[in-house]
């Protein structure tokens, strides 16, 4: 046996000898294996599940919370009806008596017949207005053609408001059932406690038609006003005329008045001047 053989078996003996040595290591009493690695995972993937208990505790506390509010807000008032529905006047028909057979149009027309009925019911029941010739309006004095001008342009400008006016009247009252019908629809849906008329969305679709029934209701009111407006706009108007007709009625009989004296003063301060006693 060589020296390199021998070599070689010492080693495999000793490697022999160490083997039970390094098991022994890797086994605790009893044959139970224990790995430090593995047990060290073992301990962080339970933190991280109590961790995620925790997690999962919070997340289940603010579903129940926000579960809780939506059942209260689901909740209706008892009673709605008895609680907030209130009576308020309907719109009316306007009515007239019709003597002689010109107020007829007018009360169909203020009730909804139509713009084109208006101009027709105003005329039948106003003075016709009988105008001047150009020829009898060259003969008067030019201050008095021009007042008697404005004066027409007064009138003319009352009936194109008076029949403006009547025409809105005529439009508001033509769509006043309608209107009113969609109120009560709206009313009737807002105090029900049917499930699916209390929605989200249908909550908000409510809320939407009552703020475009509030525009159109405003816009009504707003073309009232307009017409309102007109009128005072023509009162205005007559008053502002009346006015001016006076002043300029007073500077005319003052200049009338002066070219009226100025050859009587004349002959007057001729006369004096050669006046001499006897």
């Amino acid at each position: 046996m060589n020296h390199k053989t021998k070599k070689t078996i010492a080693i495999a003996v000793a490697l022999v000898l160490l083997l039970p040595i390094a098991s022994h290591a890797q086994f605790g009493f009893g044959g139970i294996v224990y790995d430090p690695t593995n047990y060290a995972n073992a301990v962080l993937r339970y933190n991280q599940l109590v961790q995620q208990l925790v997690q999962l505790r919070q997340t289940y506390q603010q579903v129940l919370n926000q579960y809780n509010l939506a059942l209260r807000m689901s909740r209706n008032l008892e009673n709605m009806p008895a609680r907030y529905r209130a009576a308020f006047s309907e719109w009316r028909s306007f009515t007239a008596t019709d003597l002689y057979g010109n107020t007829g149009r007018w009360v169909s027309a203020v009730n909804g017949a139509g713009p084109q009925s208006v101009s027709a019911a105003y005329q039948q029941a106003t003075i016709p207005l009988v105008t001047y010739s150009q020829s009898d309006l060259n003969a008067i004095n030019p201050m008095d053609a021009r007042n008697l001008q404005s004066v027409y342009a007064s009138l003319q400008l009352a009936d194109g408001a008076n029949v403006s006016a009547l025409t809105t009247v005529g439009n508001i009252r033509a769509n006043a059932q309608t209107v009113q019908q969609q109120i009560a629809n709206l009313e009737q849906d807002s105090f029900s406690n049917d499930p699916a008329l209390n929605t989200e969305v249908t909550v908000l679709n409510k809320i939407n038609a009552s703020n475009v029934l509030t525009l159109h209701t405003l816009q009504d009111a707003n073309n009232l006003r307009v017409a309102v407006l007109e009128q005072q706009v023509l009162q205005a108007k007559q008053e502002r005329d009346a006015k001016v007709a006076n002043v300029n009625f007073a500077i005319q009989m003052r200049q009338q008045v002066t070219q009226n004296l100025a050859p009587f003063t004349t002959n007057l301060t001729g006369s004096l001047a050669s006046f001499r006693l006897p």
